[in-house]
């Protein structure tokens, strides 16, 4: 029987250390603890960065190389204009009478924002942040998937986003990540890579956007291969004689950096 919660929690991490993840249940048999103690040791354990949460409850345990999920509010303004110049790149991309999926994010949010002014664009997204921004643009037509809240990406998952989703077809889909390998693209939250592969399965075309600091890490939740990938849309190309810019070269990439180098050799001739 463990005797306090620094000592319950110790052995949460060796057990899943040596398992790999835990449910609720295990919890509970294993460490003579009530569900409701189970959940809040997992509540602290995750926001030490020390697991990572799964569907039901439970938890992975978080090995090293894997990033954690960091809430919307606290990364937003990180690499902040490197995501604005992604996202105006990514708006140069959008043509009257497209209709756009977004997903939820910090770069996916500036992308709407550099939208606003657009006429004869639907945008499609399961992000309550990114449909409220949205919202007062009289000439875009937004479709808003239901689900279930994630309050740390706004995002909407689940069953009745699914459902949504499999009813449209998107034109041009612009996909947030939170990391970029030769194995493909990850995300922090099972839920949120199930609602963008499908995403992915509704558009013509999946143009992955993130900024430089997200290439060589990975998530704990695969969404794509690279090869699934129409595009990416990031602000510094990686150098090809490093793996991941070797990994990249097979897709089009687009970056921020060559439209500003092209701007300033226009300025001087």
């Amino acid at each position: 029987m463990t005797r306090n919660k620094s000592e319950r929690q110790e052995q949460v991490l060796a057990y899943l250390e040596r398992y790999g993840s835990i449910t609720l249940q295990e919890m509970t048999d294993n460490f003579d603890c009530s569900e409701a103690t189970a959940r809040r040791d997992l509540d602290d354990l995750e926001k030490a960065g020390k697991v990572i949460r799964t569907m039901g409850g439970g938890a992975k345990y978080a090995a090293s190389g894997l990033i954690r999920e960091v809430p919307f509010r606290e990364k937003q303004h990180a690499s902040y204009r490197e995501k604005e110049a992604i996202a105006n790149l990514a708006a140069s991309l959008v043509e009257e009478g497209d209709v756009i999926g977004l997903t939820g994010g910090t770069t996916t949010f500036l992308i709407a924002k550099a939208l606003k002014k657009r006429r004869n664009i639907t945008v499609v997204t399961n992000a309550v942040n990114i449909a409220m921004e949205l919202a007062d643009c009289e000439d875009l037509q937004i479709v808003l998937t239901g689900g279930v809240l994630r309050n740390r990406s706004f995002e909407l998952c689940g069953p009745l986003a699914e459902q949504t989703v499999k009813a449209l077809n998107i034109h041009k889909m612009f996909m947030g990540v939170d990391g970029v390998t030769g194995q493909g693209v990850s995300t922090y939250s099972e839920l949120e890579a199930n609602i963008a592969n499908l995403l992915m399965q509704r558009s013509k075309l999946t143009i992955a956007v993130f900024d430089h600091t997200k290439v060589g890490k990975s998530s704990l939740f695969h969404v794509a291969g690279l090869q699934e990938l129409h595009a990416c849309i990031t602000d510094k190309r990686p150098a090809e004689s490093s793996e991941d810019g070797a990994a990249l070269a097979g897709v089009k990439v687009y970056a921020a950096e060559d439209e500003s180098d092209s701007g300033r050799e226009g300025d001087r001739t």
